[in-house]
């Protein structure tokens, strides 16, 4: 995302400081700051054990913190709760759950509902044309494990749509789902974001990450690297947050398609190929200055 000092914490939709988080002794996030500006379709990115997942649950108050301090519009996330949407891994999930694609989707009416106010006509035909908006009113009446998933993750888009949120906090979304859901998923984004919605997405496909995002966190346990797409989506800043684990040969394609400065050659040039390639990257877009943390 941008510095911290870019964007006043009171209007910004999610700031973080000095977030720490630890499973066991063993530490998952340390003195994390960073802050998501209004309207950004933000992604976090780094490797596996980087603690991404665990930033977005420490947000919902799902894992505990060691010390630091979330906001959410300037308030605890508890006190604006119904401004969130988030959207689980599907490995989560317990798809044997008794429910219908409707029902899944309709839990995104929960503030609204109570004993005294049931499901109206106005709800369900709310949850419909969300279901629509990601191809599925045609199946409302199956059962969420008869799905395949792509057709389950679309499921929990509708749901969030449904909530009506002005964040949305999306845990790895196009995983394991086909070339076609994920374009209707990633549409879905972009029209919410041009309504003036934030988005931040967990997400492991490097090659996709200037064509869908436009802010970017690099995190590997510690803050590396955060601010504009265009100017902090570098082939140095990624060798930064994966080290060996992107091949020597990858990050050579990563610097001439990024089109990087003479440092970032250098730092392609002499990284080591430990690990599987990740996919290649598309040409960087405009430049803005970036924030960044040792």
């Amino acid at each position: 995302m941008v510095s911290p000092a870019a964007t006043p914490k009171a209007t910004a939709p999610l700031s973080v400081t000095g977030l720490t988080v630890s499973y066991n002794r063993k530490m998952a996030l340390f003195s994390l700051d960073f802050t998501v500006p209004p309207q950004a379709m933000g992604v976090i990115v780094g490797p596996n054990g980087a603690g991404k997942s665990t930033l977005l649950k420490s947000v919902l108050d799902i894992v505990p913190r060691v010390s630091g301090e979330v906001r959410v519009f300037g308030s605890s996330f508890a006190a604006n709760r119904h401004r969130v949407a988030y959207v689980p891994q599907r490995a989560s999930v317990d798809w044997e759950f008794p429910a219908t694609v409707f029902d899944v989707a309709a839990m995104g009416l929960y503030r609204e509902l109570s004993p005294l106010r049931l499901l109206g006509r106005a709800h369900r035909e709310r949850v419909m044309a969300c279901l629509a908006q990601v191809g599925m009113s045609d199946l409302a009446r199956r059962q969420i494990g008869q799905l395949s998933g792509g057709q389950q993750q679309r499921v929990f888009f509708a749901r969030a749509l449904v909530q009506g949120a002005d964040l949305y906090l999306l845990d790895e979304p196009f995983a394991g789902v086909d070339a076609a859901t994920e374009r209707t998923l990633i549409q879905v984004l972009h029209g919410l974001n041009a309504l003036g919605k934030t988005v931040l997405c967990v997400h492991h496909d490097l090659s996709t990450v200037p064509e869908y995002f436009d802010h970017v966190l690099l995190l590997n346990v510690r803050h590396v690297a955060s601010g504009p797409v265009a100017s902090t989506f570098t082939a140095a800043t990624l060798q930064e947050t994966y080290g060996d684990r992107l091949a020597e040969g990858h990050l050579q394609r990563l610097a001439a398609m990024l089109a990087p400065s003479p440092a970032s050659v250098a730092v392609a040039a002499g990284a080591l190929g430990a690990a599987a390639p990740q996919s290649s990257l598309l040409p960087e877009r405009g430049a803005r200055p970036a924030s960044r943390r040792p």
